[in-house]
């Protein structure tokens, strides 16, 4: 007898507990499981053509767009780099030593290499598309390059005095000016 109790007070918890756990199910609903035999009815006003249609348009137009905005990407990326190697010419520093040097010789080399390589750059991209992005990819390497030539200017590397180049001529004198200070008379 006892054990007929414990098994309908388990019978019991075991229904209330499942009841609590699957708050979420109907009562007294089948669910009615799905074979691969029976397929789902489309819905209203559905059309399985328009629908291929539709996809084979946006894919061809999502290539394009794709291969256009990566083209753009990669002509803009020489530009992108001009603040940086800004920063970095000014972080280096005037003097003459390895690691100024260094860096504006890295400067100078990996535009040049960049312009040198841009036919295979643009190799993947369609060039007879890409005549702008490519235009764009040079002038923002000539801009590097034209960082690295002023960092050379500034100090002191490019011979832009007739002194430089010829042993007989004098180089000019520079007047050496201080300022800060604060003179009071």
């Amino acid at each position: 007898m006892n054990k007929n109790l414990n098994n309908s007070r388990n019978i019991d918890m075991s229904s209330k507990q499942l009841n609590r756990r699957q708050k979420w199910s109907l009562d007294n609903v089948k669910i009615r499981t799905l074979s691969t035999a029976e397929p789902l009815a489309a819905p209203p006003s559905y059309s399985s053509q328009a629908v291929s249609l539709a996809t084979d348009v946006s894919k061809k137009t999502d290539v394009s767009r794709l291969i256009s905005k990566k083209s753009w990407d990669l002509a803009l990326a020489p530009l992108k780099q001009v603040p940086m190697n800004l920063f970095i010419s000014y972080m280096a520093g005037n003097s003459i030593s390895i690691f100024p040097i260094m860096m504006v010789g890295m400067l100078l080399m990996r535009p040049i290499q960049a312009i040198w390589a841009t036919k295979s750059t643009f190799k993947m991209m369609e060039t007879s598309k890409a005549i702008l992005q490519i235009i764009v990819y040079v002038f923002g390497n000539l801009v590097n390059v034209a960082v690295a030539l002023y960092k050379c200017h500034s100090m002191g590397l490019l011979p832009t005095y007739a002194s430089d180049w010829l042993a007989f001529v004098e180089p000019p004198l520079r007047n050496e000016f201080l300022g800060g200070g604060v003179l009071l008379h």
